[in-house]
């Protein structure tokens, strides 16, 4: 049974959350507070945690700051704003997930699931030995480690994740469906967040779109990784 912590202080919707997750069979706690969620999170292991960002102690977007500094728990943003810059800073402080308000349990409770399988799977099933080299990439499935050229690569999860499923299939397309399904482990979402990751991605590769090396994409088919030209035999 996964555990939710839910920092919302708005109490009808709080109450609701509790209510609603509770008969999805979820294990339940509740605060209403970004210092409140941090002694929690401090002291009680969650699976999950829903984030509100309009609280009334620190701005949600400051409090996913601070729990990505002593945890890696996964965070879905609750949040009425839908803006677009606003979600891009989210999701690059660290969020796995958003979801803009008014939303359905089941939407809510389909997104953790999701969340849910992507982390059991990186901590709990084996990862492939081998190392995958494309052009002077060098990726490191089981230590979850790659370098560039020699040199370290600091990856968060989410783009070390994508750039090995990348280049598991050097120059393959990959459909962006099956990066939401295989890399998010989602049936559905916004390209949005393959497009954050994939901006991100390449800004440590030393690229960009306009003049891509390694990683390539065809507007509405999706995207592929393969040693730049100079490196090809």
């Amino acid at each position: 049974m996964a555990s939710v912590l839910v920092v919302e202080d708005d109490q009808f919707v709080r109450s609701a959350l509790i209510r609603q997750l509770t008969e999805a069979s979820y294990t339940v706690r509740s605060v209403g507070t970004a210092l409140e969620a941090l002694r929690e999170v401090a002291h009680f292991r969650f699976d999950v945690v829903v984030l509100d960002l309009g609280l009334p102690d620190l701005d949600g977007s400051e409090a996913l700051k601070m729990l990505r500094g002593i945890t890696d728990v996964p965070v879905i943003i609750a949040t009425a704003r839908d803006d677009e810059a606003e979600i891009v800073r989210l999701l690059h402080a660290g969020a796995d997930d958003y979801l803009v308000k008014p939303f359905s349990v089941e939407h809510l409770t389909a997104r953790m699931a999701a969340v849910l399988r992507r982390a059991r799977a990186v901590s709990g099933e084996p990862a492939p030995s081998t190392e995958i080299r494309v052009g002077g990439l060098a990726i490191d499935p089981l230590r979850r480690r790659a370098e560039l050229d020699g040199a370290p690569l600091d990856l968060t999860r989410r783009e070390f994740d994508l750039l090995a499923f990348l280049a598991g299939r050097p120059g393959v397309v990959v459909p962006r469906k099956e990066l939401l399904a295989e890399v998010w482990q989602q049936a559905y979402g916004d390209d949005q967040t393959i497009d954050v990751h994939l901006s991100w991605l390449r800004r440590k590769l030393g690229e960009r779109a306009a003049r891509p090396r390694y990683l390539h994409t065809l507007r509405g088919v999706g995207v592929k990784l393969e040693p730049p030209r100079e490196q090809r035999p």
